[in-house]
């Protein structure tokens, strides 16, 4: 019993290690592409644009609480307008037709094709990089005049075919979805600053 409780135990510190190495890699490897990323979104609201949000399962729930934080606020010390974020993943009616219509793979790239302007930016979210239906919302933003932003895994043509790139350097989806958490605050954090004036950001 208490070799189990160990092993449980080795298993928490594990996982939390792992977890705060791919981090570390992520703040090395990928500031720059974190800063283009939210420059694009800060931009496209400034510009009266708005941002599209699309991914699958995990990446879906990314998609809806990233939409979250720019519609309400990422912190109740810093209230400040809403700002126009749309999660692509929760109309059951929209996504169900179109999935039996058109088929799986366009359920993103027709609302993509609906909903975005010259403009609006579209911020693709999976784990792997390879799913089809968010690598052609990606394309139909495109197509659509819009910028693209993807947060993946190690691999997968995804991170190639946004306008910018976030390749979590792990190939654990657990961590990769880990990392895509923090780097969607961070985003948020960083938008906010650039649009509105903090309290910490004034000059005494």
């Amino acid at each position: 019993m208490h070799a189990a409780r160990v092993d449980r135990a080795q298993r928490v510190r594990a996982h939390l290690a792992e977890s705060a190495e791919v981090s570390g890699r992520v703040a090395a490897d990928l500031t720059g592409a974190i800063l283009a990323a939210a420059d694009l979104v800060a931009g496209a609201f400034r510009g009266g644009g708005k941002v599209l949000l699309c991914g699958n399962g995990g990446s879906a729930a990314d998609c809806q609480h990233l939409a979250a934080e720019f519609v309400n606020r990422l912190t109740k010390e810093f209230p400040r307008p809403g700002l126009p974020a749309i999660a692509l993943t929760t109309d059951s009616s929209v996504l169900t037709a179109v999935a039996n219509d058109t088929g799986v793979d366009e359920i993103f790239a027709r609302q993509v094709e609906t909903f975005g302007r010259p403009g609006d930016v579209l911020v693709a979210i999976s784990t792997s990089g390879e799913s089809p239906n968010v690598v052609r919302a990606v394309e139909a933003a495109h197509a659509a005049g819009l910028k693209t932003i993807a947060l993946t895994g190690g691999g997968g043509r995804l991170a190639q075919a946004a306008s910018v790139g976030i390749a979590v350097p792990s190939s654990s989806v657990q961590h990769i979805q880990e990392a895509h958490l923090a780097i969607e605050h961070v985003l948020c954090d960083l938008v906010e600053r650039a649009l509105f004036s903090r309290r910490e950001d004034r000059p005494e």
